[in-house]
């Protein structure tokens, strides 16, 4: 190590604090922790709970830089004993490679600094064109992040599903529970588009098929309040369909809630319940209207379109082409050649090159 890496190191974590704005990160944990202190800080539960798990999410930012910044005064120190010749240059660069890792780390979680980031996210999958290939892949993408969920310690509850008519799903929508749920996913937006020798094809073609994928925040905090008027829904109910057509209960249990002016619909057969399943298309409702606000804001800074894509090619954000082997993000250039592994869940190399692109979209990967 040299000290002029030494210095690099030491700017990057000048620049995170800033970034992090550690100061007044502090300062909101103090004013939150003496709100919890009031005798009356648990009479509105939900409230209580938002102020918590702000209170944790801040402390395990605080926390993180505390480590990293002892992690360089231990690299500091270390070199000092080198240059005297009490430690070894294997040891210096062993801790060097360590220190440069946790802080390339830290530079990238910190690219969630969105507010909506920590949320739940609601994943919505539609299949498109490609028929029943479009409905096969479409239950490929929702196994595909449920297992990744699952890896990444998430909770995944199944909201509705509605089936392919000869194989697959049309449709399905899953929450996904978990801190930083929807910033770790929002890259995921958009047209996925399959290639390969369809297994429904009697000639055994090459068959192209596309599916949806639709990600947003799941708005539970009482900070954010999104208004809907009840003459602007229109609300349906039917029997709740599972796996294989078979129906979960006999009752219309099931919910559809149509927002009118905008047409968006939410859809919820969780529960047994009807009462439970209005609130809960109610709440995903509102999370969609208020991820519509946010994709206006977006595209108002050419950052992204508002609205979804049609289902076709030329609008697809991600090339799954089996037979070739490979599998490639069309904005971040991210690609890999194992598409196995993908399909069980290994995303995190497509979804830290997203968030990564994000930041800085001129630096797209190339691939060696």
């Amino acid at each position: 190590m040299t000290i002029e890496q030494l210095k690099e190191l030491k700017d990057k974590l000048a620049v995170l604090r800033r970034y992090l704005d550690v100061d007044n990160r502090a300062r909101e944990v103090e004013d939150l922790t003496e709100q919890t202190l009031d005798p009356n800080f648990w009479n509105d539960p939900k409230r209580a709970e938002t102020i918590q798990r702000k209170i944790g999410l801040n402390k395990k930012w605080l926390d993180e830089y505390a480590a990293l910044a002892r992690e360089l005064d231990d690299l500091e120190g270390l070199f000092e004993f080198q240059k005297e010749g009490l430690a070894e240059e294997a040891e210096v660069e062993a801790q060097y490679a360590k220190t440069a890792q946790i802080l390339a780390d830290a530079e990238f979680r910190s690219t969630l600094n969105q507010k909506e980031d920590p949320m739940n996210a609601v994943l919505n999958i539609n299949a498109g064109a490609g028929g029943t290939e479009a409905c096969d892949w479409s239950a490929m993408l929702l196994r595909m992040y449920k297992m990744w969920a699952e890896k990444a310690g998430f909770q995944v509850v199944e909201l509705f599903e509605q089936d392919g008519d000869e194989a697959g799903i049309k449709s399905a929508s899953i929450e996904i529970r978990g801190d930083y749920a929807y910033g770790w996913l929002k890259g995921e937006n958009g047209v996925h588009r399959l290639v390969r020798i369809s297994p429904f094809n009697a000639q055994g073609k090459r068959q192209t098929s596309f599916s949806s994928v639709f990600v947003y925040p799941l708005i539970e905090d009482d900070e954010i309040e999104v208004k809907v008027s009840p003459d602007d829904l229109r609300w349906d109910v039917f029997r709740a369909s599972g796996a294989g057509g078979q129906h979960v209960n006999r009752t219309e249990s099931a919910v559809r809630v149509t927002h009118i002016p905008t047409g968006i619909v939410a859809e919820c057969q969780q529960d047994r319940s009807q009462h439970r399943n209005r609130e809960i298309a109610m709440t995903l409702l509102k999370s969609r209207l208020y991820e519509l606000e946010l994709r206006k804001r977006q595209a108002e800074k050419d950052k992204i379109e508002a609205g979804k894509s049609k289902i076709e090619w030329g609008s697809q954000i991600r090339s799954y082409v089996l037979d070739d082997r490979w599998v490639k993000d069309l904005r971040s250039g991210h690609k890999v050649h194992n598409p196995d592994a993908v399909l069980n869940g290994d995303l995190d190399g497509f979804l830290k090159a997203y968030l990564m692109w994000e930041r800085n979209p001129t630096a797209v990967e190339v691939e060696d």
